[in-house]
């Protein structure tokens, strides 16, 4: 990486790279999590149950935690400008095969193939957007390019929602797919190139978590928050029009708040990592408890709703920025292996905690989905406030600096 100010590239195309790999993040963060808005209509028109119609995240979840260490270990020779590209394809292809399928079988297979790419987008893309800014700007690069993260809940899932409403289903995937195509061209122009630097082979990556006691700790509280946020927030759609009664209109209304909020804990994260991380990260995993809580308890009338979905999508936008600077902390000489891993324990509980939740809402009631989330979520924070801060979190700080 490039370890002081001096950088090869001029400031306008260096943030208008930023800037397309935070469409690319958006366009990715939609792909993936658009079955959330679109569960009830996706479930009667294939004729599945609702949790059986949420294996579209599971699914897709699965296949990128498990592939990005791998499949990131075995491209660590490939460009990383090069690499992207060609995962935008696999995703304007997979978007669009999803919006023409017969089936929900295909739907699923199309789901699982596209998920790699995800993985993968996951473990380089941020590391990319670090890389193409001077090393006391990374961590705002970071900020910049997560924000693609807040941006797809506030524009791009609701968007489909309301696309859906409009149109159908299919129409939404098929928009997405070109969009997906759009943002390939992006990087094709914009993107310099960007030979791997950090990447290590498979053997290595697996190696790290046993290695190193805080990435560990790291990727366990992150792999717990994730979990059950997922378990409960991929059926708030259900849970709202089941317990408020409310219409499509308003739930996108609720995913744009829920967006907003993310944007807004995501803005607010980034100037309190760099003064205390580790009580940013608790503070926002207290976060997804309560508003989990609130949800539960308040969350039959529309004011609860809304003010449930705020907290949620502050205490979320805040967690995410946490958790990557808390990878790059532990593990700043080998960022994106770590990151590999991370996006393994990520992924895989969003699959799990769609899987789960799933399996609580058609047995149990979709509220059982929400104790799971709220359960889950408590664990990570006590795993948390258990851990002894350790001398090697300010290396985070540092790491940031020294990082591009």
């Amino acid at each position: 990486m490039v370890t002081n100010d001096e950088h090869p590239y001029s400031a306008t195309r260096s943030w208008l790279g930023v800037a397309v790999i935070t469409a690319s993040l958006f366009t990715f963060v939609t792909t993936e999590l658009m079955p959330v808005g679109l569960l009830t209509p996706v479930s009667s028109n294939l004729d599945v149950t609702v949790g059986i119609a949420g294996l579209m995240v599971t699914l897709y979840g699965i296949s990128a935690g498990i592939g990005a260490p791998f499949l990131v270990a075995w491209t660590r020779r490939v460009n990383r400008r090069v690499l992207l590209s060609v995962l935008l394809v696999i995703l304007a292809v997979g978007n669009l095969i999803t919006a023409l399928a017969p089936s929900f079988a295909l739907v699923l297979v199309t789901r699982l193939v596209m998920g790699f790419a995800n993985g993968v987008f996951w473990a380089i893309g941020v590391s990319m957007a670090m890389r193409l800014v001077p090393g006391r700007l990374a961590s705002r690069a970071s900020a910049v390019a997560l924000s693609g993260i807040s941006i797809a809940a506030v524009a791009g899932i609701p968007l489909g929602t309301f696309l859906e409403s409009l149109t159908d289903w299919r129409t939404t995937f098929l928009i997405w797919a070109g969009l997906s195509a759009v943002v390939f061209v992006a990087v094709a122009v914009v993107i310099p190139s960007l030979p791997s630097q950090t990447a290590v082979p498979a053997r290595e990556v697996f190696a790290l978590p046993f290695k190193n006691v805080q990435l560990r700790l790291v990727i366990i509280a992150v792999t717990l928050y994730v979990l059950g946020h997922f378990a409960a927030y991929t059926f708030i759609r259900p849970l709202a029009e089941q317990n408020a009664a409310v219409t499509p209109a308003f739930i996108s209304l609720l995913l744009v708040i829920y967006g907003i909020g993310g944007a807004a804990g995501n803005f607010i994260a980034g100037y309190t990592v760099t003064r205390n991380l580790r009580a940013s990260f608790i503070t926002a995993c207290s976060g997804l408890v309560v508003a989990m809580l609130l949800l539960l308890t308040i969350g039959n009338t529309r004011p609860g709703l809304i003010l449930a979905v705020v907290v949620w999508g502050l205490s979320f936008g805040a967690a995410n920025l946490c958790q990557i600077n808390m990878t790059l902390g532990a593990a700043p000489d080998k960022f994106e292996a770590a990151l590999a891993i991370n996006t393994m324990g990520y992924n895989l509980s969003i699959a799990l905690g769609a899987l789960f939740g799933g399996l609580f809402a058609d047995h149990l009631g979709i509220e059982s989905a929400v104790w799971f989330g709220v359960t889950l979520a408590a664990l990570s924070l006590l795993v948390t406030l258990s851990t002894r801060r350790r001398a090697a979190e300010p290396a985070a700080d540092e790491a940031l600096a020294t990082s591009g």
